[in-house]
């Protein structure tokens, strides 16, 4: 489990449930950056908290990736004027602060700190898996992806969402610790805890580099 973050019992517990082997690595992943966009990244936004650290993390990844010709996608929330204003939205009525999300806002843009590009794909999604009402699984599948490294913000949010719905969609999924963070550290480690356990491998950084790494040299990895 998750550095035995919740004692022995917890462990012992969860192992005798079946819970916590190892996801395969495939050898063809692709990296999804979930909301890093300024709405999230930039405190000065009512929804956002410093994820400098994160944002530097994921750049270092995506610098990996882009030696072994891995695809990066990037997503963002954004509302239309009647959606964020409107009732339709269920989310909106639990998380009235998302409604600052709107179509061509600087809170829907991607971090400028990470390194985009034109060929990166851009997917628009109005809730927290970035997978749900969205082209992604499609689109990875069609790019031929077997394993999805998550990062992103917020880890008790859109990266669970995306990392449940990532292995429901039939991929691996990694998630690089030092990649993704939230508002506060308790929901934080809760989750990655929990996607540890039951969806996903919560990996170090330079293991998340390291694997891309291989895979640049063009390393047969063990599946």
């Amino acid at each position: 489990m998750a550095d035995g973050m919740y004692g022995q019992r917890t462990d012992d517990t969860y192992a005798h449930a079946g819970f916590g082997a190892p996801a395969r690595r495939g050898e063809r992943p692709a990296i999804v950056v979930v909301d890093l966009t300024n709405g999230f990244t930039d405190p000065a936004h009512p929804s956002g908290s410093d994820l400098s650290e994160v944002v530097a993390a994921t750049a270092t990844l995506i610098g990996h990736a882009r030696a072994a010709r891995v695809p990066v996608v990037f997503t963002t929330i954004a509302y239309t004027p009647a959606e964020a204003d409107g009732e339709a939205v269920a989310w909106l009525h639990k998380a009235p602060g998302m409604r600052a999300m709107r179509e061509g806002s600087p809170a829907v843009a991607i971090d400028e700190r990470l390194p985009r590009r034109a060929e990166d794909v851009l997917v628009v999604k109005k809730g927290a898996s970035a997978f749900f009402g969205t082209n992604l699984a499609s689109l990875l599948t069609g790019l031929g992806r077997d394993t999805v490294l998550v990062c992103g913000a917020t880890t008790s949010g859109c990266v669970r969402a995306t990392a449940v719905d990532a292995v429901q969609s039939g991929f691996s999924v990694l998630v690089p610790r030092e990649c993704v963070g939230d508002r506060a550290p308790g929901p934080h480690e809760a989750n990655l805890f929990d996607i540890h356990a039951k969806y996903g491998d919560v990996v170090d950084l330079a293991e998340a580099a390291g694997y891309l790494v291989e895979l640049a040299q063009g390393v047969t990895l063990d599946v």
